[in-house]
Order: structure tokens, then C-alpha cells, then sequence
């Protein structure tokens, strides 16, 4: 097979339909999780954060192991795309499960929470590290690996605005009061909606690159490479640091107009309209990416991504208009770096086999969507160890300390580690000249064992 070549709209499309899928339950997680499990489920801030830890620390057993069983993997479909089939289903009922509220005693709501969250997130690990490892070896050509990435997260997007745009009208209109059967009937849609764009993701794909034949390297050898593999350490820094923000901030928004703005209908408003940006900015990430270099363009618009962060904690209540024009700026800079994180990913599985003669596609992207996952439980837990803190009690007229710290997680927390992954940016090595002569060398390399 061709390994460098140019990828067919179909496939990129196809491919796409996959974070499609998966953003249909992921999105759902980061808007409504902390705010569902406080407000509808019937658990108490601080419970919910120590959930969201807890789940963390048996991630970080799974996801390498879910890395080493990925790169083991070896059938006539590939290594990655079979479990992007096999989890399809099980991916869709754990998402509806874990959105679904039993009439059970608190210890036993809490226990029903904690087993639907640890399968999700293990049929999760099952699921996106092997698609994310995916788009590694579907082409090593560096402009379809953005291209595709763009592809990957225009579609993403899709799922996300519908989230942010129907789920909460979905929940009012089913439950009619009920939030809880409305939460059941809303992510049951998404659950099936996911489950066939996976199919579609596997039908429509293929695998190119494949390890050298004479690869020998064993687990412990893959893993010393990745400690030793200094632009794969910035990465895990700042994808762990990142999607704590992410999470930080994603799950306090609904608190932010329920309790600060006194205009919860609006929430769905503010994200469309976001969102709606950010699919502008990653239509423009590619173009910047080439002439700009990945890296480059990852830190500014980092940057940028923080100063409008910031800004919100200048915003009186009645300032919604204010707020909506600087959410879509701060979500169109922040969009020219949604595509570049996975394709510096694949560059980094690139640069390992380029350094070690050697190649861990699945176990690099263990590491990284570890950090990711990690990073999404730690913010989900700091946002309810604040909401703690600072006083909020649920359902109800807050006090003065409880909406301050209701701001100050949309604003000054998250723009300080915005800030924090720019900088971390500055010790990843691969630039747009490394990219290249990576690229050309392996491409060399290939020929030799390609069938």
C-alpha cells in the first residue's frame, strides 16, 4: 500500500463521523456531567470531584495497557480500526447508562454511579485510543495528517453544537420537569446516533503504515523510548494541563448563566454561537499549520485562547451580549489548535520510529489520551472542589462568595493554565524543518518493507 499518499474525501469524511460519534457522549460529559450528577442525580459536589479522581487512577492502570493490547493487535482489518467496531455498541449503552438515575439509597446511587462511570471511560479507552492511533498510520503524508485532523475535528464540532445547542432543550422537552427522564431520553438519541457513525468510521477506513517486519522491540523497550522521547513529554505535559482546563471550564459554564447571569436559556445560546467559531478556526488551521508550522500556530493561539478567557471576569450579569462576542473570538483562536494536537501526535509516533528505528503507535497514544483523561477528571474534580469551597449549594439563589467562584473558574483559573500550556509548548522540539526531514526519511525507509 501506499503510505504517503493523498486520503479521499470519503475516507476523511469517514473517519470524521467517529469524533462525531464519540463527541455526541464525550460533550454531553464535559457540559452536563458535574452539573447532572449535583443537580438531577442527587450527589453532592465534593462526591462527584472525588468520583471524577477515583476514575482517573483506574485509567491510568487501563489506558497503557488498552496500548500494548492496540499495537498487539493483528487482523486482516488492522490493529485500530477492528475495536472502533467491536466497541460500538458497548460504547452506546454506557453512555446511557451513566445518564441514567435509578431509585436507589444514596450509598447506592453513588455505587451505580461509580461502576457506569469506570465502564464507560474503560469502554472510552477501548474505543478513541485505537481511532486516535488511527489517523497515525491512515497516511504519513503531513498535509493529509491536517487535513485529516481538520476533517476529524469539523465533524466533532458538529456533535458538540448539538450538544450544546439541543440537549438541554431535549431535556426539558422529555422530561417535561423531569430532568432525570429527560437526561435518559436525550443521551439514548445520542447513544444510538454514535453507535451507527462508528460503523460508518469502520467501513469507510483503512490502515498504510505498519512497523518495520524486523521490529523486535518488546513493552519495556517501547516505554523507555517514550521517557526518553523529550517532544512526547511536552505533549503529555500539555495535553494533561490542557484538558483540565478544558474540563474546568466546560462544566461551570451551565452554573455561570443558571447562577451569575440568571439566564440559563441562554446557555445554549453562548455555545452555539462559540462553537460555531471554533469550526472557522479550524478551517483556517491547516493553511496556518503549512505556512506557520504546528507548533508555532499551537502557541499562539493558546495565547489568544487566554486573553479572551480572561476578559470574562470583567462582565457584569447583564453584559450577554459582551459575553457571546467575546466567547466567538476566544473560540476562533482557540479552533486553529483543535487539529494540530493529534497531528503533532502521530508526528511524535513519527519521530520515535524516525529516532529508535522502531515504532509504538498505539502505546505513544495510550500515554497521551491518558493525560487527556486524566486531565478531564481533574478538572471535572477542581471544579467541584470550588464550587465547595467557595460555598455553592444546588438549587439554589447563590451567595456573593459562591458566584465569585462561579467567575473566577470561566475566567482567571482557566486562563492561567491556558498560559501554562503555551509555555509548555516551548520545550517541543519537532518544528517545521524536523517535520520535513522526518517525513522524507521515513518515507525512504518504508519503501523497503512496504508490500
Amino acid at each position: 500500500m501506499e503510505t504517503s499518499g493523498k486520503l479521499s474525501i470519503k475516507e476523511k469524511v469517514g473517519y470524521a463521523l467517529g469524533d462525531t460519534a464519540a463527541n455526541l457522549i464525550f460533550q454531553t460529559m464535559v457540559m452536563f456531567q458535574l452539573a447532572f450528577y449535583t443537580d438531577t442525580f442527587g450527589i453532592s459536589a465534593v462526591a462527584a470531584g472525588t468520583l471524577l479522581v477515583i476514575v482517573r487512577v483506574w485509567d491510568a492502570i487501563f489506558d497503557p495497557i488498552m496500548g500494548i493490547i492496540a499495537d498487539k493487535t493483528n487482523t486482516r482489518w488492522g490493529k485500530f480500526r477492528p475495536w472502533v467496531l467491536w466497541t460500538a455498541i458497548p460504547f452506546g449503552i454506557m453512555g446511557f447508562l451513566t445518564f441514567v438515575t435509578p431509585d436507589f439509597s444514596p450509598t447506592g446511587k453513588l455505587i451505580y454511579a461509580y461502576v457506569t462511570y469506570i465502564i464507560l471511560m474503560m469502554v472510552y479507552s477501548a474505543n478513541n485510543l485505537p481511532y486516535s492511533a488511527l489517523s497515525g498510520v491512515m497516511t504519513g503524508d503531513l498535509g493529509e495528517r491536517t487535513s485529516l485532523s481538520s476533517y476529524r475535528f469539523v465533524f466533532a464540532m458538529i456533535a458538540q453544537l448539538i450538544v450544546q445547542g439541543l440537549a438541554l432543550p431535549m431535556v426539558h422537552y422529555f422530561g417535561k420537569g423531569n430532568s432525570a427522564i429527560g437526561y435518559q431520553y436525550t443521551i439514548g438519541i445520542f447513544s444510538a446516533v454514535a453507535v451507527l457513525c462508528f460503523f460508518i468510521t469502520f467501513a469507510t477506513t483503512k490502515e498504510r503504515i505498519q512497523p518495520p517486519p524486523e521490529q523486535k522491540a518488546t513493552v519495556k523497550e517501547h516505554y523507555k523510548d517514550l521517557v526518553k522521547n523529550g517532544p512526547w513529554v511536552a505533549m503529555f505535559v500539555l495535553t494533561f494541563i490542557l484538558f483540565i482546563t478544558l474540563a474546568m471550564r466546560g462544566s461551570v459554564v451551565l452554573y455561570y448563566f443558571k447562577y451569575y447571569v440568571g439566564r440559563e436559556d441562554l446557555f445554549s445560546i453562548f455555545n452555539v454561537a462559540g462553537t460555531l467559531s471554533t469550526i472557522v478556526g479550524i478551517l483556517f488551521s491547516k493553511r496556518l499549520a503549512v505556512r506557520f508550522g504546528k507548533r508555532d500556530v499551537f502557541i499562539g493561539g493558546l495565547f489568544g485562547t487566554a486573553f479572551f478567557t480572561v476578559l470574562f471576569y470583567l462582565f457584569p450579569p447583564n453584559a450577554v451580549e459582551i459575553m457571546i462576542g467575546t466567547e466567538c473570538l476566544r473560540q476562533l483562536v482557540y479552533g486553529f489548535t483543535i487539529p494540530l494536537l493529534w497531528a503533532m501526535m502521530a508526528d511524535v509516533a513519527d519521530y520515535s520510529e524516525w529516532k529508535n528505528y522502531r515504532r509504538a503507535t498505539g502505546i505513544i497514544f495510550s500515554a497521551i489520551v491518558f493525560a487527556l483523561k486524566a486531565g478531564l477528571g481533574f478538572g471535572g474534580a477542581i471544579t467541584g472542589y470550588i464550587l465547595a469551597l467557595y460555598g455553592y449549594v444546588p438549587n439554589v439563589e447563590q451567595t456573593a462568595t459562591a458566584l465569585q467562584g462561579i467567575v473566577n473558574t470561566m475566567s482567571i483559573f482557566p486562563a492561567i493554565t491556558f498560559t501554562l500550556c503555551a509555555v509548555t509548548l516551548f520545550f517541543y522540539t519537532i518544528n517545521k524543518q524536523m517535520e520535513v526531514a522526518i517525513t522524507t526519511e521515513l518515507t525512504e525507509r518504508r519503501k523497503r518493507y512496504v508490500k
